[in-house]
C-alpha cells in the first residue's frame, strides 16, 4: 500500500489539536498532534501516540509524566511553534506540576501508566491526575488544513 495514499485516507478523519508537554530537569518540551483518544472513564485514562523519531518520545519517557492541551481556534500558531515552524516566545502555566498553554480549550494532566511499541510509534496510556477547561471553539484539523467549528443548520420535519 502507497504511504501518501494511507496518510491521505488518515487526513479524512477531522481531529483537534494537541500540544503535548512535559518537563524533565527543569527543562521544558512539547510537540503538536492529533494522536489523541481517551481511553477509560474508570479509571481516566487517555492515549497519545508519538513517533519514534520525534525527540518528545524521550523526554516523554524520561519524565514518566505528560499534560495534553487541546487547543483554540485561536491557537493555530502554537501548533505551527510545536510543529517545528518557531512562532517567537512561548509562555507556559502550570497545572500539577506539569507546563501547560494558557487559553487552551482542555489542559489534561496525565502520568504514564503503560506504554506499548506499535510500528513506528510508542503508545503511552495515561492516567488523567487534572483537568482544566475553557469555554472556546476548538482549533481543528482536516485533510491537511486547520478548521474552525461551524454550527450545520439541520431542517426540521
Amino acid at each position: 500500500m502507497d504511504d501518501l495514499l494511507f496518510r491521505q485516507a488518515m487526513g479524512k478523519f477531522a481531529t483537534g489539536v494537541t500540544v503535548l508537554t512535559t518537563a524533565h530537569e527543569g527543562d521544558i518540551h512539547g510537540m503538536t498532534a492529533n494522536a489523541f483518544m481517551s481511553v477509560s472513564l474508570d479509571p481516566k485514562l487517555v492515549v497519545i501516540s508519538i513517533g519514534h523519531k520525534a525527540r518528545f518520545l524521550e523526554k516523554v519517557t524520561q519524565s514518566n509524566r505528560f499534560a495534553v492541551n487541546i487547543l483554540a481556534e485561536d491557537q493555530e500558531y502554537l501548533s505551527n511553534h510545536f510543529a517545528g515552524k518557531p512562532q517567537g516566545e512561548v509562555q507556559f502555566a502550570s497545572l500539577d506540576g506539569l507546563p501547560v498553554l494558557d487559553g487552551a480549550v482542555a489542559q489534561i494532566t496525565c502520568d504514564v501508566a503503560s506504554t506499548y511499541v506499535e510500528g513506528d510509534h510508542t503508545l503511552f496510556i495515561g492516567k488523567v491526575t487534572a483537568i482544566q477547561l475553557e469555554e472556546k471553539n476548538p482549533l481543528l484539523f482536516y485533510s491537511g488544513k486547520y478548521r474552525e467549528v461551524t454550527t450545520l443548520e439541520t431542517n426540521k420535519a
